[in-house]
């Protein structure tokens, strides 16, 4: 593990928001779908979206890749063969859930996907159970639920299935995108709460930008997916407001003023809410959506207040951080999904920020923080999760001296953010 030390910083500057990794995955599994040639440029090109880069490969597509330029050219196809080997999906959810649909539309054979160590713990039961009725066997190898996978060929027959929906929006999305090529009409009914909306959200605009439109009831617990083809499609991948809530909790918490270009407010992100959450707290912030430019001012104190984040767990690590400066305590509340995503982000930001001198209550859906008068300096552990390391490295330079270790997780979102934070005045070096 890569430790790195954080000193007291004050950040301040212009930056432009890194792409979206949520619409690279897909626009590159539809694209892999779309017979004929798609461009989708602006492409975050790290480790996740390799990864899903490389299963689409695997499956048939062929693929050009300017890597430096962010730009990808993919000629698809709408059913493949059996890939030569494992599709191996690294440490991404996104990858294997939709891979583990779209793996269906193979002609024969079989197909295996696993990961890494962390992504072999991940819940995948009901995206298996849910492919049974739509004519696709799928298991898992261990028999409970987790990776390694195996489906087996022959198409996806279509009809209607019902899938749980609080565990993660990403088994949805996986048969939304596959289903376009069943046999006939999928419907899809989740069943219990559904979490994270806006991505599901997100899929299906992508969906329309290739070409092909899913109906869904106004509660968004009910979907139709009618036979169709995924035309090719120029693609611009939109900025990506996961990432900018890390870097606008680091303006409110350090900054004097900063300014984060480049933003998409046209194709809808749930994280783009942590603006809102921003204001709330008592932040200077000012939205020119028209240019994509957000500007924050640093806050003395921040307020504190409650927030359900069900639909949104990727602000669990920024919110939670934002806590840290907050004149009276923060409840976060509907995130026990995030208990399901890399690591346990609830057990673990609840185990680091304690290490602050901060005051936490765990709970099954959440955390409340009360932050202390002055923060402690403290030796962080990301538990190899990128979001969490991006989150404790900002919340470490309130202090004097503090380490996180785990620095090569960024590689999964944001390989640039040391530069780019350093470049903004962040004071950060690897540890000895």
């Amino acid at each position: 593990m890569v430790r790195i030390m954080v000193r007291r910083s004050s950040v301040n500057g212009v930056i432009r928001c890194p792409s979206s990794k949520s619409y690279t995955h897909r626009a590159l599994a539809i694209a892999s779908l779309a017979e004929g040639e798609s461009r989708i440029s602006n492409a975050l090109l790290a480790r996740d979206t390799l990864a899903t880069l490389a299963c689409c490969k695997a499956l048939g597509a062929e693929t050009h890749e300017q890597l430096s330029r962010c730009k990808v050219r993919v000629q698809g196809q709408r059913e493949f063969a059996p890939p030569e080997n494992v599709l191996n999906c690294e440490n991404s959810g996104t990858t294997i859930r939709i891979m583990t649909a779209m793996s269906g539309l193979v002609r024969s054979g079989y197909v295996v996907l696993t990961g890494d160590e962390s992504l072999r713990s991940r819940p995948m039961q009901p995206i298996l159970d849910a492919l049974g009725p739509l004519g696709v066997s799928a298991y898992s190898t261990k028999g409970n639920g987790t990776p390694p996978l195996i489906v087996k060929g022959g198409g996806i027959k279509g009809g209607t299935t019902t899938i749980d929906g609080s565990i993660s929006s990403q088994f949805i999305s996986g048969i939304l995108i596959a289903g376009v090529y069943a046999d006939s009409e999928v419907v899809l009914k989740i069943k219990g709460e559904l979490v994270s909306k806006p991505y599901v959200k997100a899929t299906i605009a992508t969906m329309e930008r290739f070409g092909t439109r899913v109906d869904h009831d106004q509660s968004m617990l009910e979907y139709y997916v009618p036979q169709a083809a995924y035309r090719p499609a120029t693609f611009d991948v939109p900025s990506d407001f996961s990432t900018a809530a890390l870097i606008l909790s680091a303006g409110a918490l350090v900054g004097k003023q900063l300014k984060v270009k480049g933003l998409d407010f046209e194709l809808p992100q749930g994280d783009s809410q942590i603006i809102e959450i921003i204001k709330q707290m008592n932040c200077p912030v000012k939205v020119n959506s028209s240019r994509g430019e957000v500007v924050i001012e640093g806050a003395e104190s921040l307020e504190g207040g409650e927030f359900n984040l069900a639909d949104t767990p990727d602000l669990l690590p920024v919110v939670s951080i934002l806590a840290l400066k907050a004149r009276s305590p923060v409840r976060i509340m509907g995130v026990a999904h995030a208990r399901l995503k890399e690591t346990d982000r609830i057990a673990n930001i609840a185990r680091e920020l304690a290490k602050f001198g901060a005051d936490i209550d765990e709970f099954h859906d959440g955390l409340t923080i009360s932050a202390p008068k002055r923060l402690k300096n403290a030796s962080l552990e990301a538990y190899n999760d990128h979001r969490l390391f991006m989150a404790f490295s900002i919340a470490s330079m309130m202090t004097e001296k503090s380490t996180v270790e785990g620095a090569e997780s960024v590689d999964v979102s944001y390989p640039n953010f040391m530069q780019d934070m350093k470049r903004l005045g962040a004071k950060l070096s690897l540890a000895r």
